[in-house]
C-alpha cells in the first residue's frame, strides 16, 4: 500500500511568536475551549506514551478527566500494563491531536498518583456500569478466555453490589506534572509553527522550534 500521494495543505491558523502566555496552561485551555466550542468528539482523548523496565515503549488512548495548574489527570487501574510502567519510570508524555484544527499538543514530564480521597470521588461520580468495568477489568491487562466470562462476571458483579459500587484500592488517578509542553499548529508547505515551552525552576522558557 503506498500513501506517498496523499498529503493535505494545513490552512486552518497559526502561532505567533509573540503574545503567548507565560505558561503552557493558558495557551492549553484556550485551545482546548476551541476545540470543544467546534464540537470535536471527545477532544479530552489522549495518547499516553510510557516506558517501563523492558525500554519499550508503549501508547494507548486515555481520557484527561482535569486539567490543573500543573498538569492533566487521568484515571487508570494500577496494575495495568500502564501503571506497571509509571511504578518502573514515571516519566512519561501525552499527545493531543485535534485533526480539524490541525493542532497538536505534546505534555511531558514526572507522573504521581492523586490521592485516595479524590480517585474514591471521582469513581463515585463514575455511571454504575464504568464502575462495574473497572471491577471486571481486575487485573487489567490479564489474559481473558472469552467475552462470555467477562459479561458472567459483570452480571455477578452488578448482582453482588446491587446497593452501591465500592471504590476499588486497586484502582484511582495519576497527575502528569509538566516540564515539557510543545503547540503544534498546522501550515501551508510542511512550515509548521512549533513553540516549545520548558521550565525552568519557577519559569517557562518558550522557543520556537524547526517545523
Amino acid at each position: 500500500m503506498d500513501l506517498s500521494d496523499h498529503r493535505q495543505s494545513y490552512q486552518q491558523g497559526s502561532l505567533a511568536d509573540l503574545g503567548l502566555p507565560d505558561t503552557p496552561f493558558h495557551l492549553f485551555q484556550a485551545w482546548f475551549d476551541e476545540a470543544v466550542a467546534a464540537n470535536l468528539p471527545e477532544p479530552y482523548a489522549m495518547s499516553l506514551a510510557t516506558c517501563g523496565a523492558d525500554n519499550r515503549p508503549s501508547v494507548r488512548i486515555v481520557l484527561m478527566r482535569e486539567l490543573t495548574e500543573q498538569g492533566v489527570v487521568f484515571y487508570t487501574n494500577y496494575g495495568s500494563a500502564k501503571g506497571q510502567d509509571i511504578d518502573s519510570n514515571p516519566y512519561a508524555e501525552v499527545l493531543f491531536f485535534w485533526q480539524a484544527q490541525e493542532r497538536q499538543v505534546r505534555l511531558a514530564g514526572k507522573i504521581t498518583k492523586v490521592d485516595v480521597a479524590k480517585s474514591a470521588a471521582y469513581f463515585a461520580k463514575r455511571p454504575r456500569e464504568s464502575q462495574l468495568g473497572a471491577w471486571v477489568s481486575q487485573p487489567q491487562s490479564g489474559v481473558v478466555e472469552n467475552r462470555a466470562y467477562m459479561e458472567q462476571k459483570f452480571a455477578e458483579l452488578d448482582k453482588q453490589y446491587a446497593d452501591n459500587v465500592p471504590y476499588p484500592e486497586f484502582w484511582g488517578g495519576y497527575e502528569l506534572v509538566v516540564d515539557t509542553a510543545e503547540f503544534w499548529q498546522g501550515r501551508a508547505g510542511r512550515m509548521h509553527d512549533r513553540m516549545r515551552y520548558q521550565k525552568h525552576g519557577d519559569t517557562w522558557q518558550v522557543e520556537r522550534l524547526l517545523p
